[in-house]
């Protein structure tokens, strides 16, 4: 059974202003809470009873409910037998200067469809950390979580000032842009370490963190005649990301 106060307080999570006052977020599906209980202690589950879960490692209040209060609670269309809700991780610093490993910069991304599936592409690629504008949506909203498919239990996502992020950076650390007058990525030396940074849907990346970019490159258009005229944020950055990975050295 489920109460009143408790239906309205799950609801209320999907007001970006709520999840940040209770350090909070939920997360839906088998898969997906099952991802992340493997990696994050849940502060509640609301289940089913044909949800098996998994094996808790502390005391967490699971509460039995029918199919008709999931759906009461449910962000989904169609609900998936579970609901939980997690604590926000405390990814809010990192190691200065950076190591020599791969990261993406996310500039102004906007869609939650979009950065759910770039997480999800990072996850994919081995990239475990994201840093992301102020501006960028929150990784946190439910919609992100359920595009991300447990990937967010993999990557840590950290949002900053990329400007700033920018000044900690270690001299001729390569960063990397997709701009529509940059070169072939097909036909530039790519290394396995540095930073990749992905723009705004409509408007790409910003003027001022164009103007840090030290490697500029584009994904070639392949058609001859009138075709779209760009690419998808989330597809660019599986094209660019498995480029790298392909043949980065460092």
């Amino acid at each position: 059974m489920i109460s009143k106060n408790q239906i309205k307080y799950i609801r209320q999570l999907e007001q970006k202003k709520f999840r940040k006052r209770e350090n909070c977020f939920v997360a839906e599906g088998p898969k997906v809470v099952g991802d992340l209980m493997r990696q994050y202690q849940p502060k509640a589950i609301f289940a089913t009873e044909d949800w098996n879960g998994i094996e808790l490692t502390g005391p967490v209040p699971v509460s039995r409910v029918t199919d008709e209060e999931l759906r009461r609670i449910s962000f989904l269309q169609t609900p998936q037998q579970v609901l939980a809700l997690f604590p926000i991780p405390e990814h809010t610093s990192y190691l200065s200067p950076l190591t020599s490993h791969l990261y993406l910069a996310l500039d102004s991304v906007q869609d939650p469809g979009n950065l759910g599936t770039i997480i999800r592409i990072a996850d994919w690629f081995g990239i475990d950390t994201i840093f992301c504008s102020e501006d960028t949506a929150d990784a946190y909203n439910p919609k992100v979580v359920q595009a991300t498919m447990g990937s967010l239990a993999h990557v840590h996502i950290i949002y900053t000032e990329l400007l700033q992020l920018f000044d900690t950076l270690p001299n001729n650390f390569p960063v990397y842009g997709t701009l529509l007058d940059g070169e072939d990525i097909y036909q530039q030396p790519l290394y396995d370490y540095g930073i990749i940074v992905m723009g705004n849907e409509g408007n790409g990346i910003s003027e001022a963190v164009r103007q840090r970019v030290t490697h500029r490159l584009l994904i070639p258009n392949f058609h001859q005649g009138p075709s779209a005229e760009s690419l998808n944020v989330a597809i660019a950055t599986a094209i660019t990301c498995s480029e790298f990975r392909r043949r980065g050295t460092k």
